[in-house]
């Protein structure tokens, strides 16, 4: 699924020398998801495996994410290493703002959900109130970049809360959490390509919904419980594996580029 729209099929030189975004590609959605994933088995086992506590691993994540934001900041261009990098420890850092929330402040996750869903409706609105667009393919201004960012993180904390929420609270387990994001992105699917869905809108709603698929795919396969299902690899294990897919699908791309625009169709702007 692309976001491309008719204004953006080509780019202008600005955009080559300033888009801090890949493009929506395969690759684009199958690293996405292994990182939601790894956001949720991480989270787990910094805190857990590793005894930091859920504080301590909030704190260091967040540190963490202040280092590689500032580095994303920094650079003038897309570079695959340091973009994953921060989507993978904001996706941990955003699993731990709804565990802080449920697990440390018993707040219900039938009220972080709408909370989330509220506060990333804001964000949209703050970001399309100031710049007129919410694509991905215009990320290319400091301002642009940090609400895209913002962004990124509450989908993260919104996806935690609501795929806790229906796997454990709603008593439905693992596989039928995946079965049902699964689902609902397959829906969003059909209507980009044979409705014609908004591609800017498709690509948000996708966005979301990915968040909560990886991380009922990191409790299936982390957890083992009788009732909500799991094949118990353990956090450490799924960690592990991911990370590991991730750096390879990354450095692929590093080498071969297949998530840039490529030089001609710059030429053409």
């Amino acid at each position: 699924m692309t976001t491309t729209t008719h204004a953006d099929a080509v780019p202008s030189l600005g955009r080559k020398m300033l888009n801090k975004v890949p493009e929506v590609t395969l690759f684009f959605w199958v690293i996405k998801i292994m990182c939601t994933t790894v956001g949720e088995t991480a989270a787990d086992y910094l805190n857990d495996n590793l005894g930091f506590g859920l504080v301590n691993t909030t704190y260091f994540t967040g540190a963490l994410l202040a280092v590689l934001l500032l580095a994303q900041f920094q650079v003038k261009r897309y570079v695959p290493l340091i973009y994953w990098a921060n989507v993978v420890v904001i996706s941990v850092f955003g699993t731990l703002i709804t565990d802080n929330l449920t697990d440390g402040h018993n707040v219900a996750l039938t009220t972080t959900t709408p909370i989330f869903a509220v506060i990333l409706a804001i964000v949209f609105a703050a970001w399309w109130g100031v710049e007129r667009t919410l694509s991905i393919h215009s990320i290319v201004t400091t301002r642009r970049e940090a609400f895209y960012w913002l962004t990124i993180l509450f989908t993260f904390a919104l996806g935690t809360a609501a795929g806790d929420l229906i796997a454990e609270k709603a008593d439905l387990g693992y596989a039928i959490s995946i079965a049902i994001f699964a689902g609902a992105i397959a829906v969003v699917t059909f209507a980009h390509y044979v409705l014609k869905l908004n591609p800017i809108l498709s690509f948000w709603l996708a966005y979301i919904l990915t968040r909560p698929l990886g991380a009922s795919i990191g409790d299936e396969m982390s957890q083992s419980s009788h009732k909500y299902g799991g094949l118990g690899l353990g956090t450490t294990g799924t960690s592990y594996i991911f990370l590991g897919c991730i750096l390879a699908l990354v450095t692929y791309l590093t080498v071969t580029k297949r998530d840039q625009t490529p030089p001609e169709r710059v030429a053409a702007g």
